[in-house]
């Protein structure tokens, strides 16, 4: 899952500069045509989270704790939100958001696998403590 996150996270910091300059040039339309849309402020926002988020992924990748994976799932799943509700005609947001409820899916799996294998060395530890204690 280390390299999963490590490729993810880089994947998603240059897909975030990608929207972010998309973001822009769908914000410059809106003010130019006054329709009072606000896609290009919402795409740099799931911009901005994705950027975070990516960074997050990278930096605790090879963490053994919850804390990293489930960081990252709330800013993929809080990009993703603001996306769909900002979208209006600039319908590339919605694709982006997609890709962040994906991601925010990632990570939940990264966080129930790293649940499972905190309880595991537990359930070891205690094992060998109570084996040591027997003989």
């Amino acid at each position: 899952m280390k390299t999963a996150k490590l490729v993810l996270g880089i994947l998603s910091i240059c897909i975030s500069v990608f929207v972010l300059f998309q973001s822009f040039a769908a914000g410059m339309a809106n003010a130019l045509s006054s329709n009072g849309e606000v896609g290009g402020t919402g795409g740099a926002l799931v911009a901005i989270l994705m950027l975070t988020a990516g960074i997050v992924m990278i930096a605790t990748r090879k963490s053994d704790k919850k804390g990293g994976s489930a960081a990252a799932m709330i800013l993929y799943l809080i990009a993703a939100f603001f996306g769909f509700v900002t979208a209006g005609s600039y319908s590339d947001l919605k694709v982006w958001s997609s890709i962040c409820l994906i991601l925010a899916v990632v990570n939940l799996i990264a966080l129930i696998k790293v649940k499972k294998q905190i309880k595991a060395e537990k359930a070891a530890r205690e094992a060998f403590e109570n084996g040591g204690q027997t003989q």
